[in-house]
């Protein structure tokens, strides 16, 4: 899966970041065409705004439909900005790409389904339209992964992925988790994907865009997708995770654009360190694991069973609690020793495995 082009329109510098900004919805015409030219006076050259917005329950706002293409035509031909909606079902497609959307997005929820995915990439089989894709809800990379391969078995090249982040039990800060890993992750697969981060939806409050955005930029992203309104406190949907165009004309301005391809004496310095250092674990971790597979040998001798809870219980609480005193996130260290745990036990009963299929032969 390596064939993409770059997602490119005429008149748009290549360069990071590439601004994608509009309300989270078109509600009126005048709301569109309103934010539409103020964005359009800030620099911004490609206009979102959602026609079709799937909901949760039934009752609330959920777009204004293929009525709202006209109002997208219109901003085409006022400001000269490039429009882009999001489509999720052939009716969207059908209707977007008969009215000249130059762009189209699809969503988190319908990432995550596999038949409507396909039913998208059916019916936009023979557009020359480009696509991105935001992350499916969880953090499922291989359905992410899929999306996109659906796309492209159809014939579809130019094609780009979104980080909105991911929905999670756990408290935070955020609205949706960023696990940038995913994203990282995605991109060190297919490199030809272009990746863009929605800061907006990741932060779910206006606060945390400008940190998240330049976060993204840091790790190399190639472009922002943010929600912007002219009112924001008086959008229908998503009002405490949209800003003005005039805060999005200072964000972008304030962002510090690093080049990925540089580097530095002291960077390569320090990048030997880090080589040495990971040579270092692998060995340590190399023995820890033939320490385990002796301790399987023990346990099996001995007729004790191979899991023992307590002691992983007591191992886990005291590893973490000294990763915290030592500047780390418990968090992080708890993923850490549950996966070194998890092959432990593994090697272990692929020991005892091997011994019992020796004592069988």
């Amino acid at each position: 899966m390596t064939d993409f082009e770059p997602i490119r329109f005429a008149g748009i510098a290549d360069r990071r970041p590439l601004v994608i900004a509009g309300p989270c919805s078109a509600e009126t015409e005048a709301q569109t065409l309103e934010t539409a030219r103020r964005l359009a006076a800030a620099g911004i050259r490609i206009f979102r705004a959602g026609l079709w917005k799937p909901r949760t329950k039934p009752g609330g706002f959920e777009g204004v439909g293929a009525e709202g293409i006209g109002w997208l035509q219109r901003v085409k031909r006022e400001t000269g900005m490039y429009v882009t909606t999001e489509v999720a079902t052939r009716s969207h497609v059908e209707a977007a790409v008969e009215g000249g959307i130059d762009l189209l997005w699809i969503g988190a929820r319908t990432t995550a389904n596999p038949f409507a995915m396909q039913e998208l990439a059916d019916a936009l089989r023979g557009c020359d339209v480009p696509v991105l894709v935001k992350n499916p809800v969880s953090p499922d990379l291989e359905l992410w992964i899929g999306a996109v391969e659906r796309l492209r078995n159809a014939g579809i090249r130019r094609i780009g992925v979104i980080h909105r982040g991911f929905a999670s039990i756990d408290r935070s800060r955020y609205r949706n988790h960023p696990m940038w890993a995913v994203p990282i992750e995605l991109h060190r697969r297919f490199p030809g994907l272009q990746l863009f981060c929605d800061p907006s939806h990741i932060g779910g409050r206006r606060e945390l865009i400008a940190p998240l955005a330049q976060q993204a930029m840091d790790l190399g992203f190639d472009g922002l997708f943010v929600e912007a309104h002219c009112t924001p406190d008086e959008a229908w949907s998503d009002k405490t995770q949209q800003i003005t165009p005039q805060v999005l004309a200072r964000l972008v301005e304030n962002l510090v654009i690093r080049e990925t391809a540089t580097t530095t004496d002291c960077l390569d310095e320090l990048r030997t360190q880090i080589d040495k250092l990971d040579d270092r674990l692998l060995e340590l971790l190399a023995e820890r694991m033939r320490v385990a597979c002796e301790i399987g040998r023990c346990k099996k001798e001995h007729g004790m069973p191979v899991l023992q809870t307590r002691r992983y219980e007591e191992l886990l609480a005291r590893r973490t609690a000294q990763a915290a005193e030592l500047g780390m996130d418990e968090k992080f260290m708890r993923g850490i020793l549950q996966a070194i745990h998890e092959e432990s036990i593994r090697q272990q009963m692929q020991t005892i495995d091997e011994n019992q299929d020796g004592g069988d032969r």
